[in-house]
Order: structure tokens, then C-alpha cells, then sequence
């Protein structure tokens, strides 16, 4: 069995990718093996050409403890073109401890602060009886993903 597993993210553009998750989840970018100084340094010396590196190769983010689920955002020439299978769930309010209109003031900060950072939001979802309210938001790259 697997003892290392990450979150593969397709994307057009991984740099821009990481600028607008890092803030988001505050994970880290992590350093390129030695004694490489960039990531773009590490993949041409694995073989992969020049021009399928992006940049300076920045392409993953990982838990800044070391506990959590790394992402690597994977180059592919397609663009998105149906819903998302699965997406993540960033909780950005203390759950239902806290009274709905409260966890819906601190879902629209959020909110806002993805929308500055290029992304969008799609709908929210509230739900009185059973006390829930979210943000289903999409990336740059239009990937989904739930502020609750």
C-alpha cells in the first residue's frame, strides 16, 4: 500500500496555480531536490524538455507541517470542460458551533478574498433546516471547490 499519496490538479498554467492556492490552504512551496535552485532545474535534469516547463517549474504546494494532503498541479494542454468528480472542502468558519449568519459572514470574507485573487464564485447554498450554508467557488482555471 501506498504510504505517500498527493492531490493531482490538471491544469493549462501550474505557476499561476500555486500563487492562487498558497494563500488559500497557507501551504509552502517546497524547495527542488539538491542541488537544484529551481524546480526547472530538477526537471531538465530528469529529461523533461524545456518546453513543457513552465517558468521557473513551480508546480506543488505542500502542508507547512509536514500533515495534510501535498497538491501538484499537473501541466496538461486541455482546458477544463465538465464539473469537477471531486473538490475540496475549505472551512473557513468554526462549523456549526457558530449561528449560520455568522459562518455566512465569514464564508463571504473568504468569498471576497478568492474573488480578488482571480477566482469566482458559482452559487452559494443555504439551507435553513439543516443549518448549512457554503460557497461552491471555481479556481482561475475553473476547478470547483466549497467555502464552508
Amino acid at each position: 500500500m501506498a504510504d505517500f499519496f498527493q492531490l493531482v490538479v490538471d491544469c493549462r498554467e501550474p505557476s499561476s496555480m500555486v500563487t492562487f492556492w498558497q494563500p488559500l490552504l497557507g501551504y509552502d512551496v517546497p524547495s527542488p531536490p539538491a542541488p537544484h535552485e529551481t524546480w526547472r532545474s530538477w526537471y531538465l535534469s530528469v529529461g523533461v524538455p524545456a518546453e513543457e516547463i513552465e517558468g521557473d517549474g513551480t508546480d506543488r504546494l505542500v502542508p507547512p507541517d509536514g500533515r495534510g494532503v501535498a497538491l501538484w498541479f499537473q501541466p496538461v494542454p486541455e482546458p477544463k470542460l465538465i464539473k469537477n468528480r471531486l473538490h475540496l472542502d475549505l472551512r473557513v468558519t468554526g462549523g456549526r458551533t457558530e449561528p449560520r449568519q455568522r459562518r455566512r459572514a465569514a464564508i463571504q470574507t473568504a468569498v471576497d478574498e478568492v474573488l480578488d485573487g482571480g477566482g469566482a464564485l458559482i452559487r452559494w447554498t443555504e439551507d435553513e433546516p439543516a443549518d448549512h450554508v457554503a460557497a461552491l467557488m471555481a479556481d482561475p482555471e475553473g476547478n470547483e471547490f466549497c467555502l464552508v
